[in-house]
């Protein structure tokens, strides 16, 4: 297997000292062959600059793609969306498929949230998502709602398929491995009911919402908003919890995977939330990473959202009105005086995980498809020369 990227950067946008002034770069790491490529990575990221970034990395990816071996299946993720162009690009100069992962939909999300208007530059982006779609042997996407989507933009159902996000198995059996204690330790939480949000902290997730529910809790000593991760909007709300003046909320920086997991022991209401217009257009991982770990998780998102769906199958949770900061701070008053509720939400969230995207259960589903993909290829092929 042989991989196209970037040097890493996300979620800090900071690319690290090793990977840094190299046009190319060669891995390899658990027998995969890893082709980095430059790309132009922001410090600080705005609508003008993250186009560049994208648009960098796909004429860098195109390039370091044609030096590798023919393969005999190209495996495109989106976002960003281009790359659907440059697989189907290759696709054609090397006669072999292509699987479209979509994980994200991209031109959707920007509109429904008004950070781009409908206009010539949408109008381009949907373009190139049909094609995109159109030439691609296989599409593949996280959730039924995003399949939906993708099948109503009039792509044929039977080509798009879901390949459900992978849990990591060694969330399962986080809370017996450890409490959460030296989290709670090193930033001063002991005996405090931890209320944590973790992950990006962008437009999307709405996250004013968890400040007001801090603000109307500002009296309770006894609880601590912790919000962990980075993103665009980090900046303005720190500056708004400052001028808000909560003693209750707490940011710290990304984590280390260790200290995330103590992170995760520790915390005793994870929040999972976004704003009210975003409903089947993405699936954030975190909802995973969560209810993998025990984290009940109380969801501040729209009802008809895939979150809202997958947090109340679980039985691990609560689905709150979106940027409701009284219901957001109403489920969790609730959640702190039943400790009987939250321990059986744990297990539940847990239970849901492991039955709905253990990679013993999902890997294999995803194998199969790929496999039949490509065995479809190559006998419309052989057809086509007879």
């Amino acid at each position: 297997m042989t991989i196209c990227t970037g040097p890493p950067y996300y979620p800090q946008w900071r690319v690290p000292h090793a990977y840094r002034g190299k046009l190319v770069q060669r891995e390899v790491r658990n027998g995969v062959t890893i082709l980095r490529s430059w790309m132009f990575v922001p410090q600080s990221v705005n609508t003008k600059k993250r186009v560049l970034h994208e648009a960098s990395f796909l004429a860098s990816s195109f390039l370091r793609a044609l030096s590798a071996p023919k393969p005999d299946l190209i495996f495109a993720v989106s976002p960003p969306l281009g790359l659907g162009l440059i697989a189907s690009t290759l696709s054609r100069l090397w006669n072999v498929p292509y699987v479209f992962d979509v994980e994200d939909l991209q031109p959707d999300a920007a509109v429904e949230l008004g950070m781009m208007s409908r206009g010539r530059i949408t109008d381009l982006l949907y373009k190139v998502e049909w094609r995109a779609y159109s030439h691609a042997a296989l599409i593949s996407t996280l959730t039924e709602g995003m399949r939906q989507r993708i099948v109503e933009k009039g792509i044929e159902p039977e080509k798009v398929v879901l390949f459900p996000p992978r849990a990591d198995r060694s969330l399962y059996t986080l809370r017996e491995r450890t409490d959460g204690s030296s989290f709670r330790q090193k930033y001063a939480l002991q005996g405090k009911f931890i209320v944590s949000h973790s992950g990006n902290m962008g437009v999307k997730q709405g996250l004013g919402v968890i400040l007001d529910a801090a603000e109307r809790s500002r009296e309770r000593d006894d609880i601590r908003y912790v919000f962990v991760g980075d993103g665009a909007m980090r900046g303005q709300l720190q500056a708004d919890a400052r001028n808000r003046r909560l003693p209750n909320v707490i940011f710290l920086p990304i984590l280390e995977s260790s200290e995330f997991a103590e992170m995760l022991a520790a915390t005793d209401i994870a929040l999972v939330t976004q704003q009210r217009v975003v409903s089947d257009i993405v699936f954030p991982s975190k909802t995973v990473t969560l209810l993998s770990a025990g984290c009940p998780v109380v969801a501040s998102v729209n009802s008809g959202s895939e979150v809202a769906r997958a947090v109340l199958r679980s039985g691990g949770g609560l689905v709150v009105e979106p940027e409701c900061g009284a219901s957001l701070w109403s489920a969790i008053q609730g959640l702190v005086a039943a400790p009987s509720t939250l321990s059986e939400m744990r297990r539940r969230a847990r239970d849901f995980a492991i039955e709905s995207w253990d990679s013993q259960r999902t890997l294999p589903r995803m194998e199969g498809q790929i496999k039949r993909c490509v065995a479809d290829w190559n006998a419309r092929r052989k057809s086509s020369h007879q």
